[in-house]
């Protein structure tokens, strides 16, 4: 299997066909077997994908577990791979890593950036009222984290979807939701839960895609819209069949836009 050493720590890393690299940045605790459906040599582009540090099929390292460590991570990734003229694609915390690389590195490696159902702060902070976690819910999911991960999980699962989910799809999920250990999920919940990118997002000068959900359980298309009038060059795009994960749940419609923005680009 394919592993880039960023900081000390072997990152597992999947890349196929050709053209401008589309790096995909997965949520917190999942991994990119998520995006077994963009991860295609049949693609018009370049599709990237790693597994975070503790996450998926990457070393677990004791320390490091915060946005902004695996942002430094993804720019030793990109710099190894000699990537550049990048589209982010950051899904749920993959936006937040994908924003604080923006903020700590610039946007010069950057062509674009797609934001897939994520609000500028998972925290509901007393001026923000996008926020879909609250102190007693971050402390209830720490708990559960540490008493019960497999129940944590499944209620994951059980949220993360729009109606039934396949066999196939809820085995990928678990598989890829139970890889990361307890105090790896416990050190990334609390620290990206905490996050907040409503003073960065004005400053990311790239061309952004921000992709909505109807169907989705922790946060409203109110709140994934506000990223977009964050942004200063933004497109929104709502998905009616999707919870968060449209580009499972709708692959066909989530592919055929990515290729248009990337053309576009």
């Amino acid at each position: 299997m394919p592993y880039e050493r960023c900081n000390g720590v072997d990152l597992y890393y999947e890349d196929e066909g050709d053209g401008r690299p589309v790096v995909y940045l997965h949520g917190v605790m999942a991994g990119l077997r998520f995006f077994h459906h963009q991860l295609s040599p049949s693609t018009d582009h370049r599709a990237v994908a790693l597994d975070y540090r503790g996450h998926g099929r990457s070393a677990t390292p004791e320390t490091g577990h915060t946005v902004p460590r695996y942002a430094r991570d993804v720019e030793a990734f990109l710099d190894q791979r000699g990537l550049d003229d990048v589209v982010l694609v950051g899904w749920s915390m993959g936006a937040l890593v994908a924003w604080e690389y923006a903020d700590q590195f610039g946007t010069d490696r950057l062509a674009g950036m797609v934001v897939v159902d994520m609000s500028a702060s998972p925290f509901r902070w007393d001026d923000y009222d996008h926020g879909s976690v609250d102190l007693d819910g971050l402390q209830e999911r720490l708990e559960l984290v540490q008493t019960d991960p497999a129940d944590f999980t499944e209620r994951l699962i059980d949220a993360a979807f729009a109606g039934s989910v396949s066999p196939q799809t809820r085995r990928l999920a678990r598989d890829e939701l139970s890889r990361p250990s307890p105090p790896v999920k416990s050190a990334i919940l609390a620290d990206y839960t905490l996050r907040d990118y409503r003073d960065v997002l004005p400053a990311l000068d790239v061309p952004a895609l921000v992709v909505a959900t109807t169907d989705e359980t922790w946060r409203t298309v109110a709140a994934v819209e506000h990223v977009a009038s964050l942004l200063p060059d933004a497109d929104v795009e709502t998905f009616e069949n999707s919870g968060h994960c449209p580009f499972l749940e709708e692959p066909v419609a989530f592919n055929r836009l990515l290729e248009e923005f990337v053309a576009s680009l």
